[in-house]
């Protein structure tokens, strides 16, 4: 018998919850107007269990270096076995596929999408130098895209997803940083820990630029308002820019730990803009 308890812990329910109201927020943000609130709480809650579903299995794949790194979790103590895990991760799959399948055919394919990303990037994908950080940043862009699939407009969803691909991804390669000398000892190749810091700037600073530069493109074009404008002028590009110029005076983790904090303050920001400029 599965202990709730070990079930809780491999699951991750703090993590699911972000998902639940990242697709809330991106549903609100893309809505044409009417607002499907069932379907919206079908997608958020299918997506929370997708998420939980991508914990279990990369706890399976964990499982030999857990033994020896985090003993504690819920496989290696032997509070759930790997037969257990599976058949938690099948059934986290099945109840997932199931609500999003009342939505409509696109969330299914949508989510089916994400599942498989999470499964490749427990699999071989965070194995893999950057392309881990961009499967973990596609996922957050995904996430909207579901939350616009769900308010009855993918095509609104299209620029905030990109935004939160992009931001976030500048964000996991802070966080890599943050982390280089855990990596180290448990033995993850991050690119900072391959590469080094310096390396890992011109990573930043070159999405940043990309990031900032299309900024602009939703207001030139016609698709957001002036209000978008004013807020991307004078609160999120300068924030970008800001943590930019600090990463390169300051590398300290005390440092990178603010600026991550930094860039998931401005992604709220960004977002709000999108919202108002509509």
């Amino acid at each position: 018998m599965i202990k709730i308890s070990a079930v809780y812990k491999i699951i991750r329910p703090v993590n699911a919850a972000i998902t639940f109201l990242t697709i809330i927020v991106a549903a609100v943000i893309c809505s044409p107007g009417s607002f499907p609130i069932v379907k919206i709480i079908l997608a958020a809650i299918s997506g929370a269990l997708s998420a939980a579903a991508g914990n279990v299995v990369n706890d399976i794949f964990d499982y030999e270096i857990d033994k020896i790194n985090r003993p504690d979790r819920p496989l290696p103590s032997g509070k759930i076995s790997l037969n257990q895990a599976v058949a938690l991760y099948s059934f986290l799959i099945f109840i997932t596929l199931l609500i999003s399948s009342f939505i409509n055919p696109t969330a299914v394919i949508i989510n089916f999408a994400a599942l498989l990303l999470l499964f490749f990037y427990s699999f071989k994908f965070k194995k893999i130098v950057l392309f881990g950080n961009f499967t973990v940043a596609m996922l957050t862009g995904l996430a909207f895209i579901y939350g616009g699939v769900a308010a009855g407009s993918v095509k609104n969803a299209v620029i905030p997803s990109l935004f939160a691909l992009l931001i976030n991804f500048i964000r996991e390669i802070v966080k890599d940083m943050e982390d280089v000398e855990g990596d180290s000892k448990i033995g993850i190749i991050s690119f900072p820990n391959k590469f080094g810091f310096q390396n890992s700037k011109k990573i930043i600073f070159t999405f940043s630029a990309v990031l900032l530069a299309s900024t602009f493109f939703p207001f030139i074009y016609g698709i957001y308002n002036l209000i978008y404008f004013l807020i991307i002028l004078l609160l999120v590009d300068p924030i970008l820019i800001f943590t930019v110029i600090s990463l390169f005076k300051d590398d300290t983790k005390k440092n990178l730990n603010k600026i991550s904090l930094i860039l998931k303050l401005n992604m709220v920001f960004g977002l709000t803009a999108i919202y108002f400029g509509r």
